[in-house]
């Protein structure tokens, strides 16, 4: 038997290279790469939202790849940080009626455990501030990322050492080696997905550290002429601007201002700003005002007592208000992959925004009695998840003195 698979797999290259060669008398698509720093449209403007938007209507795509395995797409199933993908090129494609292809490969959870002793889709009760699991935030690199970061090799030229260079103990070498393989299938369903479009256009959004090699598989495929996506031009301020969207700027302002981005930094403040001040134009809703709440004690610009106050009126008039982003993946949890307290409505938010402030003042009776009227209809695993995150990442990181 291992001699027929040996026989097998020495054949194959040579029956693929036969199949592409009866392809090559077809028109090839464009192929265009667009490597990414999975959410980090929303801590850097160079990177933004409105700007992937832009450029994918700058493309002209007939059809979109995005990273995630078609099983879980068929379910409407994302990875939870993968905000560019579900909440960007899904949302753009579903609107202009485009393709959709989902290219990605992961193994089963029975195989995950077995290699690495966990699930890893499965978040614990409670994440950890940091690590593996842990909420998203992003240090200062991140925030001044560029656009078309990922177009220059020598940039990511670390990750491409480790995908090349196996472990000195080969028993802690699974991650690179299935690495190596996701790229590797993830590269074929593009090449699919290019030969579904002879002659047209397809972009590819991805996390960067894919990008190279998926380029370096795909370069020598006759149904695919490969352009980098700088080549295109940078969409300008104005193309920009139209391509801004409320739930994008409700997503850079939860990120910094409401996740665990606002306690670790850096925030660039401007960005914010400009996104906080746009959703204000469209109206005091409940979220403009708590998210202008938040930036201006942020920034120092008011005092706890005022927003305090504020807070509480707030909580008062937002009756069943709901963000209109939170990039909660599992609504029967009270965290996000960035926020501990993400799944709260406004209401319960500006509860707990008041709580936490009350408690950092040295007033824990009034915190306490904020907490629990913003425990008040959550389900029992809710109000134990915002308790413990409650007791770990505010009471004890702020204990009044």
């Amino acid at each position: 038997m291992s001699k027929w698979w040996l026989a097998v797999l020495l054949l194959l290259p040579s029956q693929a290279f036969a199949a592409q060669t009866a392809q090559a008398g077809a028109t090839p698509a464009t192929v265009i790469v667009l490597g990414v720093d999975h959410a980090a449209q929303l801590v850097s403007e160079r990177d933004q939202p409105a700007l992937l938007d832009a450029f994918l209507a700058r493309a002209k795509p007939d059809a979109i790849c995005i990273e995630r395995a078609p099983e879980a797409f068929a379910r409407g199933d994302f990875y939870e940080f993968t905000y560019e993908a579900q909440d960007v090129a899904v949302p753009f494609a579903r609107r202009h009626g485009i393709e959709l292809c989902p290219i990605d490969w992961e193994p089963p959870a029975e195989d995950q455990r077995l290699g690495f002793g966990i699930s890893l889709d499965a978040p614990p009760e409670l994440r950890p501030v940091k690590g593996f699991m842990g909420f998203l935030a992003f240090g200062q690199e991140a925030s001044t990322r560029d656009f078309f970061h990922a177009d220059d090799p020598a940039k990511l030229h670390k990750v491409a050492n480790w995908a090349t260079t196996p472990a000195a103990r080969a028993k802690n070498d699974l991650p690179r080696r299935l690495y190596l393989y996701r790229t590797y299938l993830q590269a074929q369903r593009i090449a699919a997905a290019a030969r579904a479009h002879p002659g047209g256009t397809v972009v590819v959004v991805v996390g960067e550290f894919h990008k190279h090699d998926i380029e370096a598989i795909l370069k020598d495929d006759p149904g695919v002429r490969l352009v980098q996506p700088s080549s295109l031009g940078r969409p300008d301020a104005k193309d920009i601007a139209a391509h801004d969207r409320s739930e994008y700027r409700t997503a850079i302002a939860s990120f910094n201002l409401l996740g665990l981005q606002s306690q670790t930094g850096p925030v660039d403040y401007g960005y914010v700003g400009r996104a906080v001040a746009a959703l204000e134009a469209d109206g005091a809703t409940p979220q403009a005002r708590l998210f202008r709440v938040r930036l201006d004690l942020l920034q120092g610009r008011i005092e706890r007592g005022d927003a305090i106050a504020r807070y509480r009126a707030i909580a008062a008039d937002a009756g069943d208000a709901r963000f209109a982003w939170t990039g909660v993946k599992d609504t029967a949890r009270v965290d996000s992959w960035f926020d501990p307290f993400g799944n709260l409505d406004v209401r319960r938010r500006a509860l707990l925004e008041a709580a936490r402030e009350s408690w950092a003042a040295g007033d824990a009776a009034v915190a306490n009695e904020l907490l629990e009227a913003c425990t008040e209809g959550l389900s029992p695993r809710q109000r134990e998840q915002l308790r413990g995150y409650w007791q770990r990442d505010v009471a004890v990181a702020n204990s009044p003195r």
